[in-house]
């Protein structure tokens, strides 16, 4: 019996792990597989508060002050400086449980890296064969300034530089994607709203994940372009003279998800050419 007890948690373990793996599916890109686990989010549900109610926690919990600013669509400075914000009522889940994109995209199962940017509710996500691996909040082009809805493709990155709009404005972990007119994803304050000169803005540590993540574009001399980078999509628009989406979350918590079908929408008119791009990309790869 001792022996049947000692054994009992490994039987237990390994019945487990063929529950989670039972529902797996294979996905291959230049003959590599890559298993996927079916992931589900936790239903959360939101409510107003007074940031004052809430300051002490948010100055003490850097984690709790993290999520609340993403569903906020802006950075802790700003956050602390707001009067009323929406929070969820369980603060215990990881941040993409708190955002809109969803989990996992069959449609995406043969594109090794692409990210999006929804322009609705101010949001990025990053995906790996269908596979959600990082999300965040940004702060999208302004009125004035929108950025335009359409594929791009990452081109150079640079740690530090300076907008070509204003040489006063300091860009931290900047990633190009529209060379001639200078639009990026990079560090910068994000109040709450799209008010950017076309860029996306994300907060340091989300620009710093991306700017390892993705690649750039590989170029022959300074000028002649062997492969482009990494799709990266912008859709949607944004009701500028509305109020701010994510309100919506306190009446109807999945007032702005974002279900694979819309993903797989958005995506359809441009697979031609991200899978023509990426097959491109792993070549220049693998011949260097």
């Amino acid at each position: 019996m001792k022996r049947i007890t000692r054994l009992l948690p490994i039987i237990v373990a390994s019945f487990l792990l063929v529950q989670c793996t039972d529902k797996r599916e294979e996905s291959k890109t230049g003959g590599e597989k890559k298993a996927v686990v079916k992931r589900e989010k936790a239903n959360i549900t939101f409510r107003f508060d007074s940031t004052k109610n809430l300051i002490d926690t948010l100055k003490k919990n850097k984690d709790i002050a993290r999520l609340v600013a993403a569903v906020n669509r802006t950075d802790y400075r700003h956050l602390l400086n707001m009067d009323s914000i929406v929070v969820p009522n369980d603060l215990s889940k990881t941040v993409e449980n708190y955002l809109p994109f969803p989990l996992q995209v069959p449609y995406l199962k043969d594109i090794d890296k692409i990210v999006y940017f929804s322009y609705p509710s101010q949001s990025f996500a990053a995906y790996e064969f269908g596979e959600l691996v990082y999300t965040g909040q940004t702060n999208m082009g302004s009125k004035a300034h929108p950025t335009p809805a359409q594929l791009y493709f990452t081109n150079w990155k640079a740690e530090e530089t300076v907008s070509t709009f204003n040489d006063e404005w300091e860009l931290r972990w900047n990633f190009n994607i529209e060379n001639k007119e200078g639009i990026g994803w990079h560090q910068y304050e994000l109040p709450g709203y799209p008010a950017s000169h076309s860029c996306l803005r994300m907060t340091e540590r989300d620009a710093k994940y991306m700017y390892e993540w993705a690649p750039q574009w590989k170029l022959k001399g300074t000028d002649n372009v062997l492969a482009k980078g990494i799709p990266a999509i912008v859709f949607g628009s944004y009701n500028f003279d509305g109020p701010k989406p994510w309100l919506q979350l306190t009446a109807n918590p999945r007032a702005l998800d974002i279900s694979a079908a819309d993903v797989e929408k958005e995506t359809a008119a441009y697979i031609n050419d991200i899978l023509k791009e990426q097959q491109n990309r792993l070549g220049q790869t693998a011949a260097n």
